[in-house]
């Protein structure tokens, strides 16, 4: 509904700064403070944050904060069933939506441009349904919002980037019933099987691997339109790679993380530095550079992302482009922060100057694909796949900046900081973040080994045992 009652609403004055509005989920927010940091250098004022998320948590961060989400059609029944609040996580696309058109938001967003003339607006993921910006003084900080929905179809990708990164044999089928007929031709020489796909998927999301026709049909049963067939190839490394591109052709690379995959195609969190040897680190700079080319060249300007397999032997595939930013994206500010000079600009900041028509600063020097930093980080992310209960919550301690900051500086060798628990007492929807974990170390094991900690926390603030009447 467009005039859904807020959340939660935590609202102060503020006329003496700056304010920039954020709108996405609340594992993003962390890089709102590298936002202001940029603008206040941009702008030669304080610059605070108003941000606007969908997560429905017991707690929230100490600042300007609303939480609004369109109603989950299971919300009011499970409440009164289960007497607890319902927590669930909503597409960006219908949170945007929501936002747009929502009276009284868009009443703040007028009060703010009145008062100070104009209203930054920064998101995690440029969406079309975000509308916020065609009001006078509402100026986007991010990507085209439309350039950034179509090159995030799988479908464009793989025509857009053929010929510049090796890619897995393909096919793309203009339907369901085309794509079983077309699989069943291709499982006899696709021995290992096919990765099938919507043209919009993400973190193992409209996506499987299937080994039969009927396997496809059942899977993709719900839902029309295009699907993408992949030859499937068995592999044991699947390395992301964070960029920049820029005004001019250019593109900063941030680096390599090692992704963790969980069932073929479950993203469940990443590690870094990569293992990965040096010719294959040289590898996925230079194909990446490549995408980042070639967006560049259809005008996307931004943090992007490349997803890529390394087969078991040991070469390179493209998977995909999420012309947006990755979930690695504040893990790479914080630790870049301390192995770069101080004067580099952070990802969000060259982001602030290619959105702008700046080229970057020249004080942008990457991280070159064999630097050996002092520190691992590694990070978790726990969602459940079934309705269940909370009966604790996990806060924050020490902020996740202020863990970078200690283990960087040699004062503690390793450890973990659970962020953005949903609370205690809370019925969860299947496809909901339980909390994630960030976790730093002087060693990669190091920072792993307080990952499986903090895992095994995490899962113990459930109610164990099986809640019937919510099944």
């Amino acid at each position: 509904m467009d005039d859904e009652p807020f959340y939660f609403c935590r609202l102060s004055p503020c006329r003496d700064v700056l304010r920039f509005l954020y709108v996405g989920e609340v594992k993003g927010l962390g890089l709102a403070e590298y936002l202001a940091t940029a603008l206040a250098r941009v702008k030669k004022r304080p610059v605070s944050c108003l941000a606007i998320v969908p997560d429905r948590l017991q707690h929230y961060p100490d600042m300007d904060l609303i939480a609004v989400s369109p109603s989950h059609p299971l919300q009011n029944h499970l409440q009164e069933t289960a007497g607890h609040p319902v927590s669930y996580r909503i597409a960006a696309s219908c949170f945007a939506s929501t936002v747009s058109r929502h009276p009284r938001i868009r009443e703040i967003v007028q009060e703010i441009v009145d008062r100070q003339g104009e209203l930054p607006l920064f998101m995690f993921e440029s969406v079309p349904e975000m509308t916020l910006d065609e009001l006078a003084g509402v100026i986007l900080y991010g990507p085209d919002k439309e350039l950034a929905h179509r090159l995030n179809h799988k479908g464009v990708q793989v025509d857009l980037l053929a010929g510049s990164v090796p890619m897995a044999e393909h096919r793309r089928c203009a339907d369901l019933e085309e794509a079983v007929s077309v699989a069943q031709e291709l499982f006899p020489s696709w021995r290992h099987g096919i990765f099938v796909s919507r043209p919009y998927s993400a973190a193992g999301s409209a996506s499987a691997i299937v080994h039969s026709g009927r396997e496809l049909a059942h899977t993709f049963s719900t839902g029309e339109g295009e699907v993408i067939l992949s030859r499937y190839h068995p592999h044991e490394h699947d390395p992301t790679v964070l960029g920049v591109a820029g005004a001019d052709g250019q593109v900063f690379i941030a680096g390599i993380a090692d992704q963790r995959i969980e069932d073929g195609n479950r993203f469940v969190g990443s590690s870094w530095p990569t293992r990965l040897n040096s010719t294959l680190r040289h590898e996925l700079y230079q194909y990446t550079r490549r995408v980042g080319e070639v967006i560049g060249k259809q005008g996307y300007r931004g943090i992007f992302g490349c997803d890529y397999i390394i087969t078991t032997a040991g070469k390179v595939l493209f998977i995909e482009l999420n012309a947006r930013k990755q979930g690695t994206t504040l893990e790479f500010c914080h630790a870049l922060h301390h192995i770069l000079s101080p004067d580099t600009p952070s990802l969000v900041e060259l982001e602030l100057q290619a959105v702008t028509g700046r080229p970057f600063s020249s004080s942008a020097k990457e991280p070159h694909p064999d630097t050996v930093p002092p520190f691992a980080w590694a990070t978790d992310n726990r969602k459940v796949f079934r309705t269940c209960r909370t009966r604790a919550c996990l806060f924050a301690q020490p902020t996740e900046k202020e863990l970078f900051r200690q283990v960087a500086a040699g004062h503690r060798e390793s450890g973990a900081v659970v962020l953005d628990h949903v609370g205690a007492g809370r019925v969860l929807l299947p496809g909901t973040f339980l909390a994630r974990t960030v976790a730093v170390g002087r060693t990669l094991d190091a920072a792993t080994g307080e990952l499986k900690k903090a895992r095994r926390r995490i899962i113990d603030t459930l109610v164990p045992e099986k809640i019937k009447e919510y099944e």
